[in-house]
């Protein structure tokens, strides 16, 4: 599937304002639809959309600790400016040369990296 792209990805979430709140404010997505209480779309890129979704009674929590994640691209300006934001809420969880990680507040690792990719 050469070309392809992502076109979203889904979190689930027992708090579903708080989960905005973080990727708003630390990552500095933009709500581009709010259906609360169930679901709110951030704009990721043009065309990639991060939904923060309801998660329900039955389903499990995220693993505390799991190494699994997700990265965004951004610029090392960009970093900067979430390493700063992410340091004063407490959320780092380690950096390298190119990405700096996070834990949101369920405990998901989330990066945010400049690695410059040469394929």
């Amino acid at each position: 599937m050469a070309g392809s792209s992502i076109h979203h990805i889904a979190l689930r979430t027992t708090d579903v304002d708080a989960l905005v709140s973080f990727y708003t404010e630390v990552l500095g997505l933009r709500v581009v639809r709010d259906a609360r209480p169930l679901s709110v779309w951030l704009a990721i890129d043009e065309g990639s959309v991060l939904m923060i979704e309801k998660r329900g009674p039955g389903e499990p929590a995220i693993a505390q600790g799991s190494m699994e994640m997700f990265a965004v691209a951004v610029t090392a300006q960009q970093k900067a400016a979430i390493r700063a934001v992410a340091a004063q809420r407490g959320c780092l969880d380690g950096e390298t040369e190119h990405t700096l990680y996070l834990r949101d507040l369920d405990g998901r690792r989330v990066g945010a990296s400049n690695y410059p990719f040469d394929f």
